[in-house]
């Protein structure tokens, strides 16, 4: 006989965007369900954005080895204990863990069940042997890697980002097929911890971000042994001896690489399967749950938050989401989604950064603007760490309001987070070139680009004239 719970919001998905939601509103006095059949925090804890990140600084602390001599320091090839990075990468994990997990929600007055869920109909969900009738539903059950049908890919092992962080042995030669950021960034990890590695693109790499700025990142890749396979048509596997081979047309004419590996990085899919959302009466697609702006389906009281809704598949969307449907289910606040002032990050080194509109979306909209660009070469302290690859580009309109700004470099996840507020809050460019800025930092590229906005009726004719006017009396 199945259990009966009544709540006012049952949350599905214990991933960033379900988290955030059923802790705030526990804490606000809502009783809260949350449904989860799989790892509490989700893909990014466990999978995805925590075990990526802690793989990537391994490989920055064998890369510091390999560059020791640009400091007068004898170098190495240093030796990679596959099984201890392994222990590195999850014992990064366990130590983030508990803030995700059932103890810690059942804490905050939490009902968590462990179980898939699936709709009965619009006011009622059945998750294991509970029947769970709420007032309110939010779907945030995350996204999956999607595979593409290559041709003999079913006769080969390969990794995704679910399997790939549990690999404890050598890795000879990485073959990763999507050159996108998730594709880049374990292409680098593993590149830098001793495997060779190809990346094979069918498009263009890094293909959402601006080619002015993903050029210093691939030409950096490039010259730390990574092979690039951009255009890739009509790929197919073989299974060999020693591992694979990938076969593909490109402009250069057919292509066959041999590898031990391969990692399949071709983007995710909204997980919508299972959830029986007709049920409900709620409209998804591939892509997706429709929501509108306040993050409503077409049963308005069944909300969507994270990848299944997106458009933007980052963890630090699903917490903004989240913020977005308390807004709207406790306080009746018609709140609405903002996406002008989106960051991401591709975690690459040097990483590669973007907020708002750039180059290219401002001239698509029609808008007149000014474009600026700031190296690094320019700034102090990136020389001081010989990191002097890199520039920031901003895109203002003609009146100096900030429209974009794209950073690739040393830290630009962390360089970019000024952007992010300027263009939340519409600000205009004089605020940033006011600020002052602690010297040597390399957050003065920000300031000295923003200065540069002023540079040339700053240092005019007309001010010349003007100055030696006043220097008269």
């Amino acid at each position: 006989m199945s259990a009966f719970v009544e709540t006012d919001i049952c949350v599905i998905g214990a991933g960033s965007g379900g988290l955030s939601l059923a802790a705030g509103a526990a804490q606000m006095g809502t009783r809260v369900v949350l449904v989860e059949k799989g790892e509490m925090g989700g893909d990014c804890l466990n999978t995805g954005c925590v075990p990526s990140k802690a793989l990537l600084a391994a490989g920055e602390k064998a890369q510091a080895v390999r560059d020791a001599s640009h400091f007068g320091l004898e170098t190495a090839e240093p030796a990679t204990d596959w099984e201890a990075v392994n222990r590195h990468v999850h014992g990064v994990i366990a130590a983030i863990a508990p803030n995700d997990s059932v103890e810690r929600f059942e804490g905050l007055g939490v009902k968590v069940i462990r179980a898939a869920g699936a709709f009965v109909d619009s006011k009622t969900l059945k998750a294991g042997d509970t029947l769970i009738r709420a007032k309110f539903f939010v779907v945030a059950t995350g996204s999956s890697p999607f595979v593409p049908p290559i041709e003999g890919l079913a006769q080969v092992d390969y990794f995704t980002n679910e399997n790939i962080f549990a690999n404890q042995q050598p890795i000879e030669h990485l073959i990763v097929i999507g050159g996108g950021p998730i594709g880049l960034e374990m292409a680098q990890a593993h590149r830098r911890l001793g495997a060779k590695v190809t990346v094979m693109e069918m498009a263009r790499l890094l293909p959402k971000d601006d080619p002015e700025l993903t050029k210093v990142v691939i030409d950096r890749l490039a010259e730390e042994g990574i092979a690039f396979y951009e255009g890739s048509r009509n790929l197919r596997f073989e299974k060999t001896k020693q591992g694979l081979a990938a076969y593909c047309t490109s402009d250069a004419g057919e292509q066959c690489v041999h590898g031990t590996h391969l990692l399949i990085s071709t983007g995710r899919r909204a997980n919508v399967r299972g959830l029986n959302l007709e049920a409900a009466g709620v409209d998804y697609t591939p892509h997706g749950i429709t929501v509108d702006a306040r993050l409503r389906s077409t049963n308005k009281r069944i909300f969507a938050i994270g990848d299944v809704a997106g458009p933007y598949q980052f963890t630090h969307m699903a917490a903004y989401q989240a913020g977005i449907v308390i807004r709207n289910v406790l306080f009746r606040l018609p709140a609405r989604v903002d996406y002008s002032a989106v960051p991401w990050v591709t975690y690459t080194d040097p990483e590669l950064a973007h907020v708002g509109m750039s180059e290219a979306d401002a001239e698509k909209a029609g808008k007149e603007i000014r474009v600026l660009r700031w190296g690094f070469a320019e700034n102090d302290r990136a020389q001081a760490e010989r990191r002097t690859e890199g520039l920031v580009k901003v895109v203002t309109d003609m009146k100096g309001r900030i429209l974009g700004a794209s950073i690739v470099g040393l830290h630009a996840g962390e360089l970019l987070q000024p952007w992010v507020l300027a263009i939340s809050q519409k600000m205009k460019i004089g605020a940033m070139a006011g600020m002052i800025s602690p010297y040597p930092t390399l957050g003065e590229v920000n300031k000295r680009i923003a200065g540069s906005y002023y540079t040339p009726s700053l240092f005019s004719d007309k001010v010349r004239r003007i100055v030696r006017f006043l220097l008269r009396f």
